[in-house]
């Protein structure tokens, strides 16, 4: 008996404790954050509302138009992700750069570090891929620079931000193995080369300075769409054609028309007032000429010699 009411305290013990332990997690403050299931602009089955809004569009990728590396453009609609710490980074070559924060908190950071621009070019070899207007970031918006290594596969290896709000990507890949994978000059048009070639011998020759062979390249490469134009594009305006001009012969004839009823209108003017005029018209301009006689009007007696 006494063995029978023993475990029949520990059963009631036992309910009281896991009673009180529902009782405390139904009523604490208990909060489930799931871990961010999109990656903004990269995701096609998420609703658009709910996507990341990208300030501007990404800049064109076209083999036709030799926008970089061809050999490079294939890596264009994949991406590569990598996780550092707390945050996951997408990298979506000739795209964008995401990225999101994995911790619980409520408002866990997931922005956009960079949308594709242009290319940075330095002694005709091809040395990163900017992605800029990303998110605002004070008083700018945030821009990536993407280092381009050598690897036996594609891949996002390093993030690292060297600057507030300017980051650094290191993307290894083999299509930039070859010595020559980078090279600028071999990806111009024929037209853009002999323009680099016209200003390499202006600059041997001592024709242009240095600044002015620069300023040249950078003409060049904004041509062929590897940097983005810095030119200030005029418009100008274009000639209205409107009521007031020749635009047909019918207008023409309605216009001369008209002329033809204003000068007999002075002719009538004149004769009115009795003063002659010579109708015959000069060969060279054909304009009406007038010759006023040493008359006055009527009622004008002129002016009077008071000597």
């Amino acid at each position: 008996m006494y063995c029978l009411y023993k475990d029949i305290f520990h059963l009631l013990q036992f309910w009281i404790i896991f009673t009180c332990f529902i009782n405390y997690v139904l009523s604490g403050k208990m909060k489930i954050v799931e871990e961010p299931n999109t990656f903004g602009l990269n995701n096609p089955f998420l609703a658009q509302g709910s996507r990341l809004q990208p300030k501007v569009t990404p800049a064109p990728v076209s083999v036709s138009l030799s926008e970089g590396p061809a050999h490079l453009h294939r890596l264009a609609g994949k991406c590569f992700s990598l996780t550092e710490s707390t945050y996951k980074y997408e990298f979506c070559p000739f795209h964008n750069i995401t990225q999101h924060e994995l911790s619980f908190r409520w408002n866990a950071y997931s922005g956009i570090l960079g949308i594709w621009q242009e290319w940075e070019i330095a002694n005709n070899t091809f040395t990163g891929m900017w992605m800029r207007d990303g998110d605002t970031c004070g008083t700018r918006n945030r821009e990536t620079k993407v280092i381009l290594i050598c690897s036996a596969t594609s891949k996002l290896v390093q993030v690292s931000e060297p600057s507030t709000c300017v980051y650094s990507l290191t993307f290894e890949t083999p299509l930039v193995c070859h010595p020559h994978s980078l090279l600028v000059y071999p990806t111009l048009t024929k037209k853009l080369q002999r323009e680099w070639d016209d200003a390499e011998q202006a600059r041997y020759e001592g024709l242009i300075t240095d600044q002015g062979y620069n300023n040249l390249l950078r003409d060049i490469f904004e041509d062929a769409g590897l940097l983005k134009s810095q030119r200030i594009k005029v418009t100008l305006p274009e000639v209205a054609t409107n009521s007031e001009t020749h635009n047909s012969l019918q207008k023409c004839t309605e216009d001369f028309q008209k002329q033809r009823e204003e000068i007999e209108r002075l002719h009538a003017l004149l004769a009115q007032h009795n003063i002659p005029f010579d109708s015959r018209q000069s060969e060279s301009s054909r304009t009406l000429s007038t010759t006023v006689k040493d008359q006055h009007l009527r009622g004008d007696n002129g002016l009077v010699d008071t000597q």
